[in-house]
């Protein structure tokens, strides 16, 4: 099963997209290594204070890509500089 789970950030202590990358790249780099999620900033990538993320999931159930997937975005949730404001989710 493939889930695909859109999220929109704001990133609230951003003050250039420099300080933005900043924040983006700790999260991304640790979603792809804990979890093993395929993760990319898919929109806003000229904004500085707000970011939309694409995070893609493959299992053998529907079971174990939601638990996955909700780790991932519990830990998107855990960075104090980062609120999640909207999430999508798309079975593929």
């Amino acid at each position: 099963m493939i889930l695909y789970a859109q999220v929109e950030c704001i990133v609230y202590e951003a003050q250039s997209l420099k300080q933005k990358r900043s924040v983006l790249k700790k999260i991304i780099t640790r979603i792809q290594n804990d979890y093993n999620i395929a993760i990319s900033e898919m929109d806003y990538q000229d904004l500085w204070q707000r970011t939309m993320f694409g995070l893609v999931t493959i299992s053998s159930n529907k079971v174990s890509s939601e638990r996955l997937m909700n780790q991932a975005l519990a830990l998107i949730d855990s960075f104090p500089e980062i609120e999640r404001a909207n999430t999508t989710f798309e079975w593929l």
